[in-house]
């Protein structure tokens, strides 16, 4: 009989981060404790070859999933993260061409998975909605567009995450110039409704109330969209692009106010509000300097912490009741990174492998520890369990333990 030791059994009690971004979809861990001193390295576990792409790992019920590129298919691995083997495996057909400009991310996939009562769901680069069975892996309904949009991803590929609300499916799905943004029965994959007024971008949807009403809000291919969670009507839209058609940052909500953000746009929270039933959307502030590319912020306190592609790469954070730059790190610190607020502190992996463990507070950014988790690019997000850290580089996931 095997017997593990404590340490791995108390290690992976903890809650579920289900989703892209986590639980919320905020980037928020607010159960995190943090180790009474910080080693000066962390220890490697284990490490395990999955696969290409970007897809973020996610933990439920005690497993990860990871979602990845093997040759011409996309896998779906479920993890044991207390030995960091294998309990299941599958995969499908899922050729394909890169555009040339987006060459250097490979061929995918980008979308984080989704987990949800005893399911996982996966949006492939090409557009293709899957459905399987979280405990052995066997496949469900799947759903791949072919005919019904004149592309089922955008130019670079699908990025865009799906989410699960009142047993709906959501994503935004087909091409450029042509796509919507759908839900579908998560038992049987019945489309339940659609909005198409706009093609996908690359940013992922949130799911918010809003003035009582339960709505759908994310960055599209030209506007910030708000409609309703359980119907797809349309609520309010904003117009906005960014150079190359590139909307990439998920929102975040901040009290009754939405945040976004996008290449060479600024920052700025958003207020939507309703009368007499008549949607409409206020700005509340706009910081015009800082701006995020494919960064998603975080709120820390009452502060917005995000990383700008300004000067070649650097972390900021902003009042997020009034938008002003309060703490701006050092320049130069690569084309990405991902961000995590747990408790009091900031998780920052930049796509070097490089993951910086700092306090938000105060007027500049002065990292507690570093620590070299990759030595290969690093564009997913990082997993935080108790005790230690999943990251997933080029085509491994790895296990870094704190202690």
């Amino acid at each position: 009989m095997l017997v593990l030791p404590l340490f791995a059994v108390l290690s992976f009690a903890g809650g579920d981060w289900p989703q892209w971004r986590g639980p919320h979809r905020d980037g928020a861990l607010t159960s995190f404790v943090a180790p009474k001193s910080w080693p000066e390295t962390l220890k490697r576990k284990w490490t395990l070859t999955v696969g290409e792409g970007h897809s973020s790992p996610v933990f439920a019920s005690g497993k990860i999933f990871v979602f990845t590129r093997q040759q011409s298919d996309e896998v779906l691995t479920c993890v044991d993260p207390e030995l960091g083997k294998v309990s299941w495996r599958v995969a499908y057909p899922a050729p394909y061409k890169v555009n040339p400009a987006a060459d250097s991310h490979g061929a995918g996939p980008k979308s984080t998975p989704v987990v949800y009562q005893g399911r996982v769901f996966t949006l492939g680069i090409g557009g293709v909605l899957s459905s399987f069975d979280a405990a052995t892996g066997k496949a469900g309904w799947r759903k791949n567009f072919a005919g019904e949009f004149r592309e089922t991803s955008p130019w670079y590929g699908t990025a865009t995450s799906p989410v699960v609300d009142g047993g709906l499916v959501i994503a935004h799905v087909g091409g450029h110039d042509d796509g919507a943004l759908m839900a579908f029965d998560a038992a049987t994959g019945t489309v339940k409704w659609k909005w198409k007024g706009d093609g996908p971008g690359y940013a992922s949807p949130i799911v918010v109330e809003l003035a009582g009403k339960r709505q759908v809000v994310t960055e599209t291919q030209q506007n910030i969209v708000g409609v309703a969670a359980a119907t797809g009507e349309l609520l309010w839209k904003i117009p906005f692009t960014t150079e190359f058609t590139q909307n990439a940052v998920t929102p975040l909500p901040y009290g009754d106010m939405l945040i976004f953000s996008g290449l060479s746009n600024g920052t700025r929270a958003v207020r939507a509000s309703a009368k007499d039933g008549k949607w409409s959307t206020e700005t509340v502030w706009h910081n015009k300097e800082m701006s995020m590319y494919m960064n998603s912020p975080v709120i820390a306190g009452d502060r917005v912490c995000g990383f700008t592609h300004r000067n070649k790469g650097q972390v900021f954070c902003l009042d997020a009741r009034t938008g002003s730059t309060l703490l701006t790190g050092s320049p130069r610190q690569g084309d990405n990174a991902a961000l995590i607020a747990a408790g009091d502190l900031l998780f920052v992996l930049k796509d070097d492998g490089q993951l910086l463990v700092a306090s938000p507070t105060g007027t500049t950014f002065a990292p507690i520890r570093s620590y070299t988790v990759a030595e290969s690019p690093t564009w997913a997000h990082p997993l935080i369990l108790p005790g230690g850290l999943v990251i997933k580089d080029a085509t491994t996931l790895a296990l870094w333990e704190f202690n």
